[in-house]
């Protein structure tokens, strides 16, 4: 145990949307804060509404045994936005004035935010407020800008991946077109990386813009080249009339125009739920551990990250309002379009 003088009270709290690996990241936090350094643990519940509430556990090591396999948090989770729509220092009981008070009266040395993109936005006005912040990035989308991959996103890749893998079947038997929509409203490394995982024939991602008449006229060449139907992964957040899902959309078209029977999936939530894979179980805990160690070695108002498989930490207030995209030039996109993979844009 570390016998300098450390930041001694620390709190953990769970933001946005679930996804694998949150356990894994409070263990990891909480473990390290505990046994090396002598910390003391509180968890708020339900994201920022636990701060600005003060509903709070506190985390001994006993508790956070046995949660690293664990789906979910066992902190809760909530869209709970305090900035949002907020006149700050007007209303002197307002939800950050709130959340700092709290901060203050539970005498916290410092605050793990683990979430994504408005997490770590949140994060970063709270420490401009004065707050000694360390976030951790996670989402299955992999879209938080900073870090080179997010732990949530491995997993969720694994189950798209799966279900792919489950509609060739059915696809070949009736010799049919099957869309499956995946997870990403603005960005597509979900369907990227699921897509090529999974064999998909065509895959349309929000950052390329696509052609319905490309889409059709390579599913028309794989019917005439004896190779009687086709996988369309589909990303969520591709453009399409908003009154239907991507995958209706995108099925109705081809249908119409090709006359191939054609059937659609949405995924949905099912990408979101279950145990973090192994290497989502090393991502969360990595961060995790690595946050704990910035807290004691006072590196604040941080995110932590991963470059080229290292720890680091980049500044929160670089991270929120970003986003990481799917480059169009990037070069799995090249390498999966020399094997025949179309991203619908071949005749625009």
């Amino acid at each position: 145990m570390s016998t300098s003088a450390k930041p001694k009270r620390i709190g953990i709290l769970t933001a946005g949307g679930d996804c694998p690996g949150l356990n894994a990241a409070i263990r990891g936090v909480g473990k390290t804060a505990i046994v090396e350094y002598g910390m003391e643990v509180l968890g708020f519940n339900a994201g920022y509404s636990g701060l600005i509430n003060g509903d709070y556990i506190e985390l001994k090591e006993s508790a956070l045994s046995g949660i690293l396999t664990l789906g979910g948090t066992i902190l809760g989770t909530s869209r709970e936005k305090p900035y949002k729509g907020n006149k700050n220092g007007k209303d002197a009981e307002d939800k950050p004035h709130k959340i700092m008070k709290n901060y203050k009266k539970l005498g916290l040395d410092a605050l793990v935010c683990i979430g994504g993109n408005g997490t770590m936005k949140t994060a970063s006005l709270l420490a401009q407020e004065g707050m000694n912040v360390v976030g951790i990035p996670k989402t299955i989308d992999n879209d938080v800008w900073g870090t080179d991959v997010t732990f949530g996103f491995d997993s969720a890749v694994q189950i798209a991946t799966d279900a792919i893998d489950r509609l060739h079947t059915t696809a070949n038997s009736h010799q049919r077109v099957m869309i499956i929509e995946i997870m990403g409203h603005h960005a597509g490394w979900l369907a990227l990386y699921s897509g090529l995982a999974g064999g998909g024939d065509i895959i349309l991602l929000p950052e390329l813009e696509y052609n319905i008449r490309s889409v059709c006229k390579k599913i028309e060449s794989r019917y005439e080249s004896n190779k009687p139907y086709s996988i369309v992964v589909v990303a969520e957040g591709i453009d399409h009339p908003k009154e239907v899902s991507a995958a209706t959309h995108i099925a109705q078209a081809i249908q119409t125009y090709t006359n191939i029977e054609t059937r659609e999936t949405v995924l949905g939530y099912i990408q979101r739920g279950g145990s973090p894979t192994p290497m989502d179980r090393i991502l969360a805990t990595r961060y995790g551990a690595f946050a704990a160690q910035c807290i004691a070695n006072e590196s604040f108002g941080t995110m932590v990250a991963i470059k080229n498989n290292e720890l680091t930490t980049v500044p929160l207030e670089e991270v929120g309002g970003k986003l990481r995209l799917v480059e169009p030039n990037l070069g799995l996109i090249e390498k999966a379009r020399k094997m025949g993979v179309s991203f619908g844009d071949e005749y625009l």
